[in-house]
Parts: C-alpha cells; structure tokens; sequence
C-alpha cells in the first residue's frame, strides 16, 4: 500500500537511506576475505596506521570501489526503467528488454574487438552510442504499421532486437577467442574486479541524469495521464519525451560501460517504488535509485557466497531475483488486457 503523506514517504525514504548504508557496509565487510566493521573503521580513521596491511588494500582497492560501483549502476538502471515505464506506458519496460543493454554491449565488444587499444573514456562514448542505436531502432521497429506504438509492440521490438544484439555479439566473441576470454565475465553483469577508474569518466554523466530525472520528474507526472491531457495542461510532450530518451542512454548506456549488461533491476524496482510512494515521480525517481542500490548491492554480497571461494557474476543473481517477478507482471498484464 503505498504511502500517502509527505512526512510519511519522507520517513520512508530517510529509511530507506538507512538500509542503503546498511547494505553498502555489508557489501565491504561480507565475502571471502574476512574484513571486521572495525578493521573499516581503523583504515577509514587511522589510515596511516593500516596502509600497509592486507586488510588496507582489499577495503580500499577493492570492497569499496565495487560497493561504489554497485551503488551506482543499480541507482542508474532503476531510474531509467522508471523513466522507460513511465514513457512507453508499459509495466514491462526496462534497459534489458528493450535491447537498450544488449545494444550497448554489441558496440562495447566490437570496439575491444577492432580498437583494443581504446580508453575508458572513449569506451563510455562507445557504450552511449550502442544504447541510443538500440533505443532508436526499437522505437523504429515498434513504429511500423497503422497501429503505430503501443506498449505490447514496443516490448516485442525490443526483444527482438535484444535477441538479435545479443546474437551478433556472441558470434563476433566465437570468432575472436581473445577478445571473448577478456569480456566473457563482464558480459553476465559484474561489478568484482571493478576499480574506480571504471567508474570516474562515466560518474558525471550519472550525476547529469540524475539531476536530470529529478527535474523532469513533475513533467512525466503530466505525461503518464495521457498525451491528449498533457497537450491540454501545456505540456511539451516531445521535448519531455526527448529529454527522458537522452537521459534513459546515459543511465543505462553508461551503467553496461562500467559493469555490463545486468538484467530486471530497471523492471524489479520502479514497481517497487510506486508501491511505496504511490504514483509521484518526484517521489518515484529517488525512491528507485535508493533501491536499485539496495538491490544491486544485495545481489551482489549473494553472489559471492554461492560457490565460494568463487564468484557468479552480480547478472545471473538478478536475473534469479527479476525472473519470476517479470513472468508476474506479464501474466498479470495479459489477464487485465
């Protein structure tokens, strides 16, 4: 039942926060390597004391930057599934389904294939590039015929794009075994090994579409109850639309640069969200990047545990989570259509 009051879906959200600290502390002291929440403390707060220890270099080149990382490519990808639902009107809408992701990823690999000798900075361009051409086609495909776009259309097209991404890129890797040894684990979905160099050239982009969700969060509030009712209330419904399409390749292009293509977290949490804090996208967009970081930093500490000392890549554990809740969603949309 989602939260009706101001003050509540503000305690609500200050609660959220809270579990978010908590989860990001788990994330540095949980796994293979036993880290204690005071070994944390004496390296945080007496640096020099520790800076040589083992336990120094796993806390500070490892265990946060990759707490990091998850933070903000589950923040990024939950926003911009709230962003795709609330544009396409469809509950099922996400950077993985509709090939936003899988786009990414093709253009990622064929430049590591062709241009190996890229930077990280180029590579967050080449990964911009990959989810506008995704989002672009799709929006293309979905388009063609009288009915035009609907939301039933637009998640066929993405799949099918999806799927026909996600077969190009295999079948480039099959024909390059170096590049497919260098990508394999990044191309599940993974923020282990991840330091923050990966994540500096795409963190402003992060913070730009953030903001960005955020400023147009009262705009998508005008837009979700009908073009015909935001063109009567003085909406300028394709600048909006346009904004939120740049804003989506940003999120979720530059969330497959740093960590790859993880799956459902942009399907999992918007519905969480608006069950929380109604249907308010000033309320929705925050409460989804809060949660997606929960999650993603969730699935991540699991991950780690399953076949210890080994690790199963962050994606195959939210794609264990986000499985079932995407075939309820669509059994649950087929029944209501």
């Amino acid at each position: 039942m989602a939260i009706k009051t101001t003050k509540m879906k503000g305690w609500g959200f200050v609660a959220a926060i809270l579990v978010l600290c908590l989860a990001t502390m788990g994330s540095i002291v949980l796994g293979y390597t036993e880290v204690t929440l005071n070994h944390l403390y004496q390296v945080l707060f007496h640096f020099e004391q520790f800076k040589e220890s083992n336990t120094h270099i796993i806390i500070l080149e490892a265990r946060i930057p990759r707490a990091l990382i998850a933070i903000c490519v589950g923040a990024s990808l939950a926003i911009a599934g709230v962003l795709m639902q609330a544009l396409t009107r469809n509950p099922l809408a996400s950077p993985s389904i509709f090939g936003i992701n899988a786009g990414a990823s093709l253009f990622i690999v064929v430049v590591i294939i062709y241009i190996p000798s890229i930077s990280l900075q180029g590579m967050t361009w080449v990964s911009f590039t990959g989810a506008a051409a995704a989002s672009l086609i799709v929006y293309a495909v979905g388009g063609l015929g009288r009915e035009g776009l609907t939301p039933l259309r637009l998640t066929l097209a993405g799949a099918a794009i999806a799927a026909l991404f996600s077969s190009l890129t295999q079948g480039l890797l099959v024909l390059n075994e170096k590049a497919l040894d260098e990508v394999l684990f990044w191309l599940a979905g993974s923020v282990q090994g991840r330091g923050l160099q990966y994540l500096y050239p795409v963190l402003p982009y992060f913070i730009g579409a953030w903001a960005g969700s955020l400023l147009i969060s009262r705009h998508i509030n005008i837009l979700i109850m009908g073009e015909d009712v935001a063109q009567s209330l003085g909406g300028r419904i394709a600048v909006i639309k346009a904004i939120a399409g740049i804003l989506i390749v940003g999120l979720a292009g530059g969330a497959v640069a740093v960590a790859g293509p993880i799956v459902f977290i942009g399907i999992v949490v918007p519905h969480f969200a608006r069950a929380i804090a109604g249907q308010d996208h000033r309320w929705v967009i925050p409460y989804s990047g809060v949660l997606g970081a929960v999650l993603l930093l969730l699935a991540d500490i699991s991950a780690r545990f399953i076949i210890m000392p080994e690790e199963v890549p962050v994606g195959v554990m939210t794609a264990i989570i986000g499985t079932p809740f995407f075939v309820y969603l669509a059994r649950k949309g087929w029944k209501e259509s």
